[in-house]
This record gives structure tokens, sequence and C-alpha cells, in this order.
């Protein structure tokens, strides 16, 4: 199990992406056009650097929806192997047989 406090930071972040992901568009556009002066190019991309750190969505790190765990995830199930492993033993994931031998 992840600590609760890194679980929660994950949340943060998630919503602070969402809170900005039209300004930071809004300005990476700005900056990207070329037909635009260097001058206010240079202001937007002050600008994004303005913004929180958090609020860029590389920042997010995909997690365990179960556990919380950050590593070996699969993105189809939002679960770890390792809880994947749990629900295929259990049963719980219809057409998933653990196999033993």
């Amino acid at each position: 199990m992840a600590k609760k406090a890194m679980v929660e930071r994950e949340l943060k972040r998630k919503k602070l992406v969402a809170k900005y992901a039209a300004k930071r568009a809004a300005l990476k556009e700005i900056v990207r056009d070329e037909s635009k002066p260097m001058e206010e190019r240079f202001k937007a991309t002050l600008k994004l650097a303005k913004l929180p750190r958090d609020s860029s969505a590389t920042r997010l790190h995909n997690r365990c929806q179960l556990t919380g765990r950050p590593h070996a995830y699969y993105r189809k199930l939002k679960v770890s192997r390792i809880a994947l492993r749990e629900l295929g033993s259990n049963g719980l994931i219809p057409g998933m047989v653990k196999s033993s031998w």
C-alpha cells in the first residue's frame, strides 16, 4: 500500500492539470506561432513559466487504483501487476485464469 500522502499529492496534481489545461494550451499556441512577434512569444513563455509546476501534465504519474502503487501499472485495467494477480486469483476478472502447475 502506498503512502496516503503520495496518493493525495497525485490527486492534487490531477486537479491542477485540469484547472490550468486551457490556459497552458493557449500560451503554448502563442509560443509556437512563428508569425507573432518575438516579444509577444517571449512574454507568453514567461507567463507559462509562472504557472504552477504541478499543473503540467508531464508531472502526473499513473497509480494503481486499489493500492496506489506507482510501478508496474496496466493502463487498460488501471491496476498494478500485483493487484491484477490477486484479482485474477480470486476470479474477479472475467476470462482471466492464473495458471499453476
